[in-house]
């Protein structure tokens, strides 16, 4: 029996996936997982642009607000959350679509994370005293000894995660890049059917100006404000995505509108930047490169169209 297909819409920050998944919804009866690390999280709605109520009332949208403002949500368990819901989207007879930008939570999606060992905070607290000590260069130095490959891919100012990969090292003995080698190599238990959107740097980067000015215009500061007036700790893992702490920087008076703006921008071009890194790393992807509005209103039949060819040939 041919695996089903689990298909995906990946693509920089402010590419307009959304608005093509909805279109698509017209010629395939689908339902959307989001593929977005900041849309998980409850009452933060502006900031990072959530589907609409009309897109969400259009089409089933799943994996957003599930987590609370201050409560973590792994890559990992995205995975798992994903590969539960498309099972079930499929068992209605509808197609699942991963939608989104977030590189890792696609790659979760996919081929799941080793999420490793459960932390253990006295070690844990051994290596960040000892990087206090030596500092974190020679933090560094003693992971590219045990596991030279999560080294080389990991700065040694990251002491997170470099005090990650130690520390998966010690209690299991195996570096943390032969756990996710493994991982990777398990056989999938679906085909991926990969679509993006790549648009011109320089159109990414005016749709980025415009999106920035429409979610402050649309009360980004008066949402922030709101969830500090709940209880929302200013550390809180939600307020740490993308431009939120811009905007707090401006609810606290420290920055002015104008500044904050601009500061959003710049931020937001250097994630996008990072996100065409990633999924240009990415294999057998169909990609539409587009450089104008009416170019994208041409791709949700394209992917519709080869949506209901996998159909009929599954």
């Amino acid at each position: 029996m041919t695996a089903p297909t689990l298909p995906s819409l990946i693509g920089a920050t402010a590419s307009g996936k959304t608005a093509v998944a909805v279109e698509v919804a017209k010629g395939v009866d689908l339902e959307v997982l989001s593929a977005d690390s900041r849309q998980v999280y409850r009452r933060l709605d502006v900031g990072t642009a959530k589907p609409s109520p009309a897109e969400r009332a259009a089409v089933p949208h799943h994996l957003l607000d599930i987590v609370d403002p201050d409560q973590s949500y792994s890559a990992a368990r995205f995975g798992e959350d994903a590969r539960r819901i498309a099972d079930e989207v499929r068992e209605r007879g509808r197609v699942p679509l991963l939608v989104g930008g977030s590189g890792l939570y696609l790659r979760a999606a996919e081929t799941g994370l080793f999420e490793g060992p459960v932390a253990d905070p006295e070690l844990r607290a051994r290596w960040e005293r000892e990087a206090d000590a030596t500092g974190e260069e020679a933090l560094h130095r003693r992971l590219a000894a045990v596991d030279p490959e999560t080294a080389a891919r990991l700065h040694p100012a990251d002491r997170v995660r470099v005090i990650r990969a130690l520390e998966v090292h010690e209690l299991t003995g195996i570096p943390l890049s032969k756990h996710h080698r493994r991982h990777r190599e398990e056989p999938l238990p679906f085909r991926p059917l990969r679509f993006g959107i790549e648009w011109s740097s320089e159109a990414l980067a005016r749709r980025i100006e415009r999106r920035v000015d429409r979610m402050l215009e649309a009360g980004w500061l008066e949402e922030v404000e709101r969830l500090l007036e709940e209880g929302v700790a200013p550390t809180a893992p939600a307020l740490s995505a993308l431009g939120y702490p811009e905007v707090l920087a401006l609810a606290r008076g420290e920055i002015g509108r104008g500044e904050a703006r601009q500061r959003i921008d710049t931020a937001t071009r250097r994630f996008a930047k990072r996100q065409r890194t990633w999924f240009r790393a990415v294999a057998d992807v169909t990609w539409f490169r587009v450089g104008e509005e009416r170019e994208l209103a041409e791709i949700p039949s394209k992917i519709a169209e080869v949506l209901r060819k996998a159909g009929e040939e599954g």
